[in-house]
């Protein structure tokens, strides 16, 4: 932990002089990239010593995949080889290091190198491998037309701003960022001109960083105070389940899930820091005219914290692992899109049963919610106080289930797993299979199956 907050916070000094003294009328794209490149490469062996050497052969494994493999083939080949490494690694730190000693903790970099690897091997297979008709908006957006270089493809997976804690970001937007045409591309994007703007703006991420610093110290302070003193292996004590009531339990576990959230907010926050100190995460701007620098963000607390839907949450918590699910799973998988990326998403994740009781519990959750949703959302919009009530009531109810849903991810085994769930009557298990059996579940369009054109031919017709 020392280790990993040391090279932040080293990396968010690196990443100001890198804006400022490597920037693109300063050094050219090879400079810019060389040097991101052997600063990660030094922070992951700070950090990890010998065990580094799993992250780069892992990204050697894939650049051979990347220019051997048929383009057809070649997302199919990088997603076996890189799952598969960080699956053996995941068996490893567990059966062979006993559970992860801290030195040996390289998973977390090998999570998201996995991520970019498939990330840019299905984008390689849009951009090469198929047909600009054949691909959803996203898809044509994101296509990668020509192999990397192997200096930018160590750049992408090994820059100091994203080797310890990430996030994932798109090929294009990162080969952008490193060439200077990141911020025009992103204005383009949104059409700038229309925003009142005469000419190109400079929009300088310096207040974005310093807002997001604030973030990442009140979070330090809410994990130093909150987090040991509600520590989430209470709510399965003999004692409190013996004289604490069900309604008290309910309400304790949301409270030692909040407890669990400031280091995710912590870290997550900081990464984010470190890419917009250095230039990178600009999205372009809002209605208001402010330039917004979230293109990287990894979460949105206040979106969290007032959820009133279960998908709402998980689409802003942990955004970018979210996104890398839907492009490389979601949005390829054949059938079953919400399954299969629940169980991809508990894979990555690791070994830990769990992780599995959390995603599985997900996946019945998700559609349970789906299904109230869609059959009974549209009785509450008729006037303003009966919408009130319904936000008030699916906000508890979501908070409640995602506490309910996630306690197995903090407890890890499956003996603590069990017996939580067992003093919690297994009631969201079995309310939402009620709900299911009860409410007909209405299919959702899925852009495998709806390519961007498609989609106007449809339209065209039923003109």
């Amino acid at each position: 932990q020392i280790n990993f907050v040391a090279c932040q916070l080293f990396a968010l000094l690196a990443a100001f002089w890198f804006r400022i003294y490597l920037g693109p009328s300063h050094a050219s794209s090879a400079v810019r990239h060389a040097f991101a490149t052997l600063f990660g490469i030094y922070f992951a062996v700070f950090c990890f010593g010998w065990y580094s050497i799993h992250l780069f052969v892992l990204v050697m494994m894939n650049y051979g995949i990347m220019n051997m493999a048929s383009i057809p083939n070649i997302h199919r080949y990088s997603f076996v080889v890189a799952m598969g490494y960080l699956t053996l690694c995941h068996i490893s730190r567990i059966y062979i290091f006993h559970y992860g000693i801290l030195t040996t903790d390289f998973s977390g970099p090998l999570m998201i190198i996995t991520q970019k690897i498939t990330t840019l091997a299905c984008q390689l297979h849009d951009g090469i491998g198929r047909q600009a008709e054949e691909l959803t908006a996203e898809q044509n957006r994101l296509a990668v037309k020509t192999r990397p270089s192997l200096l930018e493809y160590l750049s992408y997976l090994l820059n100091f701003m994203s080797i310890i804690a990430g996030p994932c970001s798109n090929y294009k937007d990162y080969i952008a960022f490193i060439e200077g045409r990141h911020v025009h591309m992103k204005l383009l994007e949104v059409n700038w001109k229309q925003k009142g703007y005469d000419r190109l703006p400079d929009p300088s991420p310096t207040g974005a960083v310093m807002y997001k610093l604030c973030i990442t110290l009140v979070s330090l302070i809410l994990f130093l105070t909150l987090t040991k003193n509600f520590p989430m292996a209470y709510i399965i004590d003999n004692e409190f389940l013996d004289k604490t009531p069900f309604l008290s339990r309910l309400g304790y576990l949301y409270v030692v899930t909040q407890a669990a959230k400031p280091k995710y907010y912590f870290a997550w926050t900081l990464a984010d820091a470190v890419n917009n100190a250095a230039g990178y995460g600009f999205s372009g701007v809002d209605e208001r005219g402010t330039f917004r620098w979230d293109l990287l963000s990894n979460l949105n607390i206040w979106n969290i914290e007032t959820a009133t839907s279960f998908k709402m949450y998980i689409e802003n918590w942990n955004i970018q692992t979210a996104a890398w699910l839907k492009r490389v799973c979601y949005d390829r998988a054949p059938w079953y899109p919400t399954a299969l990326t629940f169980i991809l998403s508990a894979l990555w994740h690791g070994i830990y049963p769990g992780y599995y009781f959390t995603f599985l519990t997900g996946i019945l959750i998700t559609l349970a919610a789906r299904a109230i949703r869609n059959n009974c959302r549209h009785y509450f919009l008729s006037s303003v106080p009966l919408k009130i009530a319904y936000d008030i009531v699916t906000w508890v109810v979501t908070q409640l289930a995602v506490c309910y849903t996630v306690a197995p991810f903090v407890m890890l085994a499956v003996e603590p797993t069990i017996k939580f769930y067992k003093s919690m009557y297994f009631h969201m298990h079995i309310l939402s299979i009620l709900v299911l059996l009860a409410l007909p579940l209405r299919p959702q369009a899925h852009s495998v199956r709806k390519p961007q054109n498609q989609v106007v031919q449809n339209s065209v017709k039923s003109k």
